[in-house]
């Protein structure tokens, strides 16, 4: 592996005084978005701003945890099993994983976020790991910025989700806008990512969000490859599960709450005290990462499900699998790991992979299919999400 030395320099410049801190202070807190920002340069500074806030700030959710917690596997004090033999491989959309494992979308567009990929994407590789990519609109509509979601050099057989904003469908974006973001990168599926309670808390965000559903099935219909369509922090409802099962999805990316809070980093970004206040009021806001797993695995047990939103360690990953999910996803730990350096998030993966060895180990768990038949301890749903 070959790390460059403007990697070094990376952190210094998110954190200090570089491209991140100087454009995302002059755009953050009392000062309206600039109007001279537009299309990629608007779409840029908010990549910015994003990244330096989740480095910078508090953005966990205040009280709403992922409910993980409340989930136990049943103890197996004799697990006939040797730890070393454990298998925690699997496959998914036909591609051999070294665990259930997702670097879950996080960036791109910016000379910064180019750097932070190219980490990850070198992790993914080592570890053997699948990969989701940021919102490649800015590079659709500034094709210079393509090469800073281009990871295939530095990844060639991992598993990898081109993404793009499901919102987009509605201004004219379609399967062709679609199959460009997939070729762009060599993806091996793409996510189409809901976020509306986000844009309804930018100044600058989408504020129609009608009519998307047909679009986006129009989507799964022809493109070549799978898609998926994930939540970004506040979880997929029975009714989104049962609209998306219809559209035709290939997965779907539960992103429950308990995690990262993106009306907390919109909070950090508002431009005036009212609209920091009206993000404020939505901090503990969602279905949590297990409601809206729960919520999947029983709506639509034909497709498969992968869970994000707060999962932190290999536990966690382990009780996930057990609760039917096929991946797990992980953003938060490995985008302050990527900034320091590739070798930052192998040590991260390996560490999150052997702790879900010994917890299959433990809970009597030859591999993933034996963890996801094995007796665990949950809650049941509330009864407003059971129907």
């Amino acid at each position: 592996m070959t790390i460059v030395a403007s990697d070094l320099q990376l952190s210094s410049s998110l954190t200090g005084s570089g491209a991140i801190g100087t454009l995302a202070q002059s755009r953050y807190c009392n000062t309206e978005p600039d109007p001279q920002l537009r299309g990629s340069s608007l779409i840029q500074g908010r990549k910015l701003d994003h990244i330096r806030i989740n480095l910078e700030e508090e953005v966990q959710f205040p009280r709403l945890r992922t409910g993980l917690n409340q989930v136990r596997f049943v103890h197996q004090a004799l697990p006939e099993l040797h730890l070393d033999h454990v298998n925690t491989r699997t496959q998914f959309f036909g591609k051999q994983l070294q665990a259930p494992v997702l670097i879950s979308s996080m960036t791109g567009g910016t000379a910064e976020a180019q750097a932070i990929n190219r980490h990850l994407a070198q992790a993914a590789q080592a570890t053997g790991v699948a990969m989701g990519l940021g919102s490649q609109r800015a590079a659709l509509e500034d094709p210079s910025l393509a090469e800073t979601f281009q990871v295939r050099q530095y990844a060639p057989d991992i598993l990898l989700f081109a993404n793009l904003g499901a919102i987009q469908l509605t201004h004219g974006y379609g399967v062709s806008e679609c199959l460009r973001a997939v070729e762009m990168v060599e993806a091996n599926a793409l996510i189409l990512h809901l976020n509306p309670l986000q844009e309804a808390l930018q100044p600058e965000g989408d504020r129609n969000w009608s009519g998307l559903v047909e679009k986006i099935e129009a989507v799964c219909r022809r493109l070549p490859v799978p898609v998926i369509v994930k939540e970004v922090g506040w979880g997929l409802s029975r009714q989104a599960v049962r609209q998306l099962t219809r559209a035709g999805v290939a997965a779907l990316d539960v992103a429950g709450a308990g995690g990262t809070s993106w009306s907390q980093v919109e909070y950090h970004r508002a431009p005036s005290q009212t609209d920091a206040r009206i993000a404020a009021a939505f901090a503990d806001w969602g279905l949590t990462t297990l409601e809206s797993l729960l919520i999947a695995r029983s709506e639509a047990p034909q497709l498969p499900a992968i869970a994000s939103g707060g999962i932190r360690d290999g536990v966690d990953v382990a009780k996930v699998v057990a609760l039917g999910a096929s991946l797990a996803g992980i953003a938060g730990p490995f985008l302050k790991a990527a900034v320091e350096s590739a070798e930052a998030v192998i040590a991260g993966i390996t560490e999150i992979t052997a702790a879900l060895r010994i917890a299959m180990f433990a809970a009597g768990a030859a591999d993933l299919d034996r963890l996801a038949e094995t007796a665990i301890i949950q809650p049941e749903l509330p009864a407003a999400l059971q129907s």
